[in-house]
């Protein structure tokens, strides 16, 4: 008799691919965060609710009726000052001392990325409500660790999505205009980003996230604008569901091969400026497009580019977006804080670097002050 020979793995390492897609479920409609409460006890009885304190105090009115509805002990703490490491090891000890056994974060995208890495590092399961549209946080199985003072630091790539999340429209709604404006601004960035980190694969999951987010960025410029102009719109609906879950799908099935380029990279040490803080992450994403762009006319003379590069100026102009320097308030910045901005965007580990193309500090330099040549 013929023994069985083992199956021999043929398959290299470096060919595995791992993607964490999209959340385990989402609930999303008009006020449908109130009705959400059976799927919230699911995951546990005693959630630990992590955001800032103004929205903390708001989420109080939601999920208080709820923990009475379906006799859940809450615990809300704050994440402040920061999605930092000290803020998660103070976090880590409420998780303990409050035995909980489910984390719901709630508000922007720092809340939400400190919310998902507590729940990460403590092994619990995660659920996701975003307070405004000015992030794709809620969706993603990505948290990004900035210092106290809000400067960025790392990020950490978590195992999976969140397991659920809940996107309220009238929430969102609540939330002051520029938000979802900065929420246009870094779900655009998917295209002029995924289009280049993704080289000239024919990967059939990598060519799909590409053309997401090209569909993304068309349904972005042809209804940014009326969706501002009238919230809870059908249109606005569309935007902020753009903003909030479109953008997380082309990172879910792009993975590695669709990752943040110069965009997120100028972003990135533009928060090691002071002067900065108040501009909101999407904005300073939404400048570093131009920059990418301006890059590739002057590194490459990609007349393409330009082209891009115009007709995203004016739809910046339409919605509010910044296209200078100056519009993100950096009308007195030095030569030497800006050389010392472009030094940090161009360090060995920067996602610039997934340029197919090289780029000096001193290039960047002159395509930070170009953006609108």
């Amino acid at each position: 008799m013929n023994k069985l020979k083992p199956i021999q793995a043929t398959t290299k390492i470096n060919e595995i691919v791992s993607l964490q897609v999209a959340p385990a479920n989402i609930i999303k409609g008009e006020n449908c965060l109130i009705n959400s409460g059976k799927f919230i006890a699911h995951f546990g009885k005693n959630p630990l609710i992590v955001g800032g304190k103004k929205t903390l105090k708001l989420m109080e009115n939601y999920l208080n009726p709820i923990g009475e509805e379906f006799n859940l002990t809450l615990s809300y703490q704050s994440y402040s000052p920061d999605c930092s490491e000290n803020s998660l090891k103070q976090l880590e000890k409420a998780v303990k001392s409050h035995h909980a056994d489910v984390i719901i974060g709630v508000g922007g995208g720092k809340a939400l990325d400190t919310a998902k890495l507590l729940a990460y590092n403590c092994n619990l399961p995660v659920i996701t409500i975003p307070t405004s549209g000015a992030t794709c946080a809620a969706w993603t199985a990505l948290s990004n660790i900035y210092s106290e003072s809000g400067a960025f630091q790392y990020d950490v790539s978590l195992k999976n999505c969140p397991n659920l999340l809940i996107l309220d429209y009238n929430l969102i709604a609540t939330a002051p205009p520029n938000t979802l404006i900065a929420g246009i601004g870094d779900a655009i960035a998917k295209w002029y980003e995924a289009s280049i980190s993704s080289g000239n694969s024919t990967a059939t999951l990598t060519i799909a996230a590409v053309q997401q987010a090209r569909v993304l960025r068309d349904i972005l410029l042809q209804k940014s604008e009326i969706a501002l102009k009238n919230p809870l719109s059908e249109e606005w609906k569309e935007v902020v569901d753009a903003t909030v879950l479109l953008a997380g799908v082309s990172g879910g099935l792009g993975g590695a091969s669709c990752r943040t380029v110069a965009a997120h990279a100028v972003h990135n040490a533009l928060t090691h400026l002071p002067e900065v803080h108040h501009q909101l992450h999407g904005a300073k994403v939404a400048y570093g497009i131009l920059v990418q762009l301006r890059l590739e006319e002057i590194v490459t003379n990609n007349q393409l580019a330009t082209t891009a590069r115009q007709q995203l100026i004016k739809f910046y102009r339409q919605i509010g977006l910044p296209c200078t320097l100056e519009d993100l308030g950096l009308n007195n910045i030095t030569l030497a804080q800006l050389r010392h901005c472009a030094e940090l965007t161009c360090q060995p580990s920067s996602d610039i670097h997934r340029l197919p193309f090289t780029v000096t500090p001193e290039e960047l330099t002159a395509a930070m002050v170009s953006t609108t040549v």
